[in-house]
């Protein structure tokens, strides 16, 4: 970084550490802030630093890294790093959001979220956990009372077990109604989502909206870029776009 003339100003374990805040940084003259993690750490950060005046780079340091292959292609992180000094580009990201909640790359409303817990506790070795938690997902995917109502909008209307919110621009996103109603349904699904051919499947309604609001009878588990949140019963999901700006290498 020396012989580029960048200086490191200081290094933040999050998070395990606090983060400092735009004043922070500003005070001690730092321009960039450089986020090596995977999405949902970058997702908190992000968020934590909307405020900031300066500019975020985002390195590739999780397992899917989503959020660096928008922004960078597949680069490699020194790639990355010495292409942003060489010539710098910024962008602000589009997001989609429910009250304090925001995700970048895509948020998984309803039942079907608690798959989540499954895949985390399979990611740590825990056997047990993950067996207990793919049970209750499973209960719960298949439950007609936990499913997620989608109001005022004609093409997803009805009871679904799960919502995914793709950002597209500032305006609008792209939101996918999932409702399988049988094992084989399901499974079908899960091949389609490995080749990235889900939204063509026969259980998926799509449409590109701006907000959309959502029902349930109970909190409504969710996954905004990977990390666990429960949404109130009547719930918003609208378009946004993040204050932060990133730098892109991607041309």
């Amino acid at each position: 970084m020396h012989e580029r003339g960048l200086a490191l100003v200081g290094r933040t374990l999050f998070p395990v550490e606090a983060l400092p805040d735009a004043a922070a940084l500003a005070a001690a003259g730092v321009d960039t802030v450089v986020l090596f993690a995977g999405d949902g750490t970058i997702n908190a950060a992000a968020c934590a630093l909307d405020r900031f005046e300066g500019t975020a780079l985002i390195l590739p340091g999780g397992t899917m890294n989503m959020l660096a292959r928008v922004l960078h292609g597949d680069a490699d992180a020194a790639t990355i790093i010495a292409a942003a000094h060489e010539q710098e580009r910024t962008r602000r990201l589009p997001l989609v959001e429910a009250g304090p909640h925001r995700a970048f790359v895509a948020a998984i409303i309803g039942p079907a979220a608690q798959w989540g817990s499954a895949r985390e506790a399979a990611r740590h070795g825990r056997l047990r956990r993950m067996v207990a938690a793919a049970r209750l997902a499973w209960q719960r995917s298949f439950s007609r009372r936990r499913r997620v109502r989608v109001l005022g909008t004609e093409r997803l209307g009805g009871a679904h077990q799960a919502l995914i919110a793709v950002p597209g621009d500032a305006e609008h996103f792209e939101a996918a109604a999932i409702t399988a109603t049988r094992l084989l349904s399901l499974l079908r699904l899960g091949a389609a989502w490995l080749t990235d051919d889900w939204r063509h499947d026969p259980a998926v309604s799509r449409a590109d909206v701006t907000a959309l609001r959502l029902a349930a009878r109970r909190t409504i588990p969710a996954l905004f870029d990977g990390e666990p949140v429960n949404l109130p019963r009547n719930a918003e999901v609208r378009a946004g776009e993040s204050r932060l700006r990133f730098i892109t290498v991607r041309a």
